[in-house]
């Protein structure tokens, strides 16, 4: 496979996986966008983490929208005593195993009353995001584990959290990014995907298809189009388990938070007031 990338393609989409493999890849959806409108150039699977680390280490100039959470609820972090310092809780984090990681979160949430058992942060009732804590459906405990650390490795700037250390101005940026949030918005709470093939109905299709129009017709609070090839339009369509239509949606969120950092704001789009241990996914509404 030709390691070349094009120049423009200053965006990027990251569907993740904890444990990719060659029927689960990573998928990156790759792209730039000008006056509004977001231009998927291809889509990439990596079939491995190591792939995934080589990958944000080669040197180029983008800005990243990552479905994977960026920090833990500041409750969870305080209750286990942990580094209040997002980079020495985030590295205390990576030092633990994933049976440490469930073990230790199962017995926090076990000393909680039922309807309650897992701690939130701000922004998961915005963006309607499942707990950062969560270790199974899905497993997002482990995606930040596997998905943070390489970001910080290859020297990625984390708006809000973390400044590589003499690295200015930014080459590479990473924002938390979440696709469920942006087709809530376009397609309400219809379900357009699933990783059981005996779910993946003509209904998900068609709700695929509905959200890739959306997106195409511009439909979207962000103010964005998306601009597809015939091809890539059936390959969005054809993927029923979702991951290439996540990668994009999560492409479209990268392009809000590059035209906020082009009209001046150093925080691509990022509140003000969020918690800087805990992070934010970029487009949710603050202070809603």
């Amino acid at each position: 496979m030709s390691t070349h990338h094009d120049l423009s393609e200053s965006l990027l989409g990251c569907d993740f996986s904890s444990r990719p493999t060659r029927q689960k890849p990573i998928v990156l959806a790759l792209g730039q966008q000008r006056s509004g409108r977001v231009q998927l150039s291809r889509l990439l699977r990596l079939e491995s983490l190591e792939a995934y680390a080589e990958w944000l280490r080669q040197p180029r100039a983008w800005v990243g929208g990552f479905d994977l959470p960026f920090g833990l609820p500041r409750e969870l972090v305080l209750s286990l005593g942990w580094p209040r310092d997002w980079e020495a809780c985030m590295r205390h984090y990576a030092g633990l195993s994933r049976p440490e990681i469930r073990d230790c979160f199962a017995a926090f949430c076990d000393a909680r009353p039922v309807g309650g058992k897992f701690a939130h942060r701000a922004t998961d009732g915005p963006a309607g995001s499942s707990p950062s804590m969560k270790w199974v459906n899905p497993p997002v405990a482990y995606m930040l584990h596997a998905g943070l650390p390489p970001l910080l490795d290859a020297g990625v700037h984390l708006p809000g959290l973390w400044q590589p250390p003499g690295q200015a101005p930014a080459q590479r940026v990473a924002l938390e990014a979440y696709p469920g949030l942006l087709a809530r918005e376009l397609i309400g709470a219809r379900s357009y995907k699933s990783d059981d093939r005996a779910k993946q109905t003509p209904e998900r299709l068609i709700a695929r298809k509905d959200l890739i129009t959306a997106l195409e017709n511009g439909q979207t609070r962000l103010g964005l189009r998306l601009k597809l090839s015939h091809a890539q339009r059936d390959a969005l369509v054809d993927d029923a388990r979702g991951d290439s239509l996540d990668a994009v949606l999560c492409l479209v969120q990268a392009a809000w938070a590059q035209r906020c950092q082009e009209a001046g704001d150093a925080r691509y789009g990022l509140p003000e007031g969020m918690d800087p241990l805990e992070g934010w996914i970029v487009t949710a509404p603050f202070g809603a």
